[in-house]
C-alpha cells in the first residue's frame, strides 16, 4: 500500500505535475484504492481542518510586514549598521553580510526574501573588496538561511502547526543554532580573507557608528515587538505579526518615507498571491497527512528502517538525511508538511524534545532551500542578478558544509537549541 502511494507520487512528479497536484492526486488514489468504506469528501474536511489553525494567521501578515521592509530601505540601513562595527575586522565585509542576513531574518523570517533584500546591496561592496562573485553569491544565499533560524521563521510557524510544538518555544530555541552558525561563518570568512588577501576596510568612528545607530534604530523594533511581546504575554505569535505590519507601515511609509501609501497596493497584492499558494499547500498536506496516519506509515517506518526501538541518535540521522535530500529537490513547506506528521510520533515515543527536533528540521529546509539541483534561494538569486545556475551555486560547498557540521553539532548536543528555552522556563 505504502509502496503504491510512493509509485504514485514520484511518477506524477516525473510527468510535471506541481508538487499541489502530487499531493492531492496521491491522496485521493490512496482513498479509493484502500480506503472504499470513506467518503471522498472526507478529504475535503481535512483540508478545511489543516487551514483551520489561528496560527497560520501569522504566516500573510509577516509576509507582509517582509514585503514592506523589503520594499524599503531598512535592509541598507541594517547593513551600514553591521559595517560599522565589523567591517574593519579580518573578512569584515563578508561577516557583515552574514550578520545583516541574520538581522533581516528577524524581520522577514524568510530565505528568499533576504535573498533579494540584503543581496543587492551588500554585492556591490563585496565585489568592490576584491570577492569572486561566485563567492559573494554562494555567501549571500547561505547567510539567507539563517532568516530561518531567527524569529518569525515562516518554517517555524508551518512547523509548529504540523507537529503541535510550541511557535513561541520554537522561535526562542533557533536563537543559539544561529549564533553557532555565526561564529562558524565568521572564522571561515576570516581565514578566506587572509587566505585570499582581500583588503580590510577603516575602522568607523564612534561617531559614525552613533550616527548609522540612530539610522537603523527603528529597524530593531521588530525583534523587540516580536520576541519581547510574546514572552512578555502582551500578545500571541499571530497578534505579534500584525503588530509587525502595522509597525513596517510606520517605519517605511512615515518615519523612513521609502515607499508610498500607492504602493501598498502592489506589495499586498503580492503577498496575497504567495500567501494563497502557501495555504493551498497547507491544506493539501493536512488532507495527506491524514492518509499517512491511516497508512500506518511512521509505524511501518519504525519497524522498517528504524528497526523495533530506534535509538535517539538513529532516528536524528535519518531524520537529518531524508530532509536534506527532501529539500533538495523539493520546496521546504512541502517537505515539512509531509515528513514531520511521520517523524513526531517517532520522536516523542524516543523522548526526543519536538522544540530541538523542529530546530533541526528548520535548519535542514534552509539548508536545502540553496543546496543544488533546486534549491528556491538558489533560483532567486540567480534571476535577481542574472546569473547562470553552475556560476551561482560554484562556490557553496565549503558553506554547505559548514551549514551540515552545525546540524550535527545541533543534533548531537540538544543544549544549543534548548539553553534558552529552559532558561526562560
Amino acid at each position: 500500500m505504502v509502496m503504491s502511494l510512493l509509485f504514485i507520487m514520484v511518477l506524477l512528479l516525473l510527468l510535471g505535475f506541481p508538487m499541489i497536484m502530487t499531493m492531492l492526486f496521491s491522496t485521493l488514489y490512496y482513498m479509493m484504492m484502500f480506503m472504499p468504506d470513506v467518503k471522498l469528501f472526507t478529504v475535503v474536511q481535512q483540508m478545511v481542518l489543516g487551514v483551520q489553525s489561528p496560527v497560520l494567521m501569522a504566516i500573510p501578515m509577516f509576509m507582509l510586514a517582509a514585503d514592506i521592509m523589503t520594499t524599503g530601505h531598512t535592509s541598507n540601513r541594517l547593513l551600514d549598521f553591521v559595517e560599522s562595527f565589523v567591517g574593519h575586522l579580518p573578512g569584515g565585509m563578508a561577516t557583515t553580510t552574514s550578520l545583516t542576513c541574520a538581522l533581516f531574518g528577524s524581520i522577514s523570517g524568510s530565505t528568499q526574501a533576504t535573498v533579494v533584500a540584503v543581496g543587492r546591496p551588500v554585492r556591490t561592496k563585496l565585489l568592490e573588496r576584491g570577492y569572486p562573485d561566485s563567492e559573494v553569491m554562494a555567501l549571500i544565499i547561505n547567510s539567507s538561511n539563517l532568516a530561518y533560524l531567527i524569529p518569525p521563521s515562516l518554517g517555524m510557524v508551518v512547523y509548529g502547526v504540523a507537529s503541535g510544538a510550541s511557535i513561541g518555544k520554537l522561535f526562542i530555541a533557533g536563537l543559539g543554532p544561529a549564533a553557532v552558525i555565526l561564529v562558524m561563518f565568521g572564522i571561515y570568512s576570516a581565514v578566506y580573507a587572509k587566505v585570499k588577501k582581500i583588503p580590510r576596510l577603516e575602522k568607523a568612528s564612534f561617531s559614525q557608528r552613533w550616527n548609522v545607530t540612530k539610522k537603523s534604530s527603528f529597524a530593531f523594533g521588530f525583534p523587540i515587538i516580536i520576541m519581547g511581546g510574546i514572552y512578555s504575554g502582551i500578545f500571541s505569535p499571530t497578534e505579534a505579526a500584525a503588530v509587525s505590519v502595522l509597525y513596517a507601515l510606520i517605519v517605511e511609509v512615515f518615519l523612513y518615507k521609502s515607499i508610498k501609501v500607492s504602493d501598498l497596493y502592489r506589495i499586498a497584492l503580492s503577498t496575497g498571491i504567495i500567501t494563497t499558494v502557501v495555504f493551498i499547500l497547507v491544506a493539501v498536506g493536512g488532507a495527506f497527512s491524514w492518509v499517512i496516519s491511516y497508512a500506518r506509515v511512521p509505524q511501518l517506518l519504525t519497524t522498517g528502517l528504524l528497526g523495533e526501538a530506534p535509538s535517539v541518535f538513529m532516528i536524528l540521522l535519518v531524520v537529518n538525511i531524508l530532509f536534506f535530500i527532501s529539500c533538495m529537490f523539493v520546496e521546504a513547506v512541502v517537505v515539512i508538511l509531509i515528513l514531520t506528521p511521520i517523524f513526531v510520533p517517532i520522536a516523542a515515543a524516543a523522548g526526543i524534545d519536538l522544540v530541538h527536533l523542529g530546530i533541526i528540521i528548520t535548519l535542514q529546509v534552509a539548508i536545502g532551500s540553496g543546496t543544488p539541483p533546486f534549491g528556491t534561494s538558489i533560483f532567486t538569486c540567480s534571476a535577481i542578478f542574472d546569473k547562470p545556475f553552475l556560476t551561482v551555486i560554484r562556490n557553496e560547498g565549503p558553506y554547505i558544509a559548514i551549514l551540515l557540521v552545525a546540524c550535527l553539532l545541533i543534533s548531537a548536543f540538544p543544549e544549543i537549541s534548548l539553553f534558552l528555552v529552559n532558561l526562560m522556563g
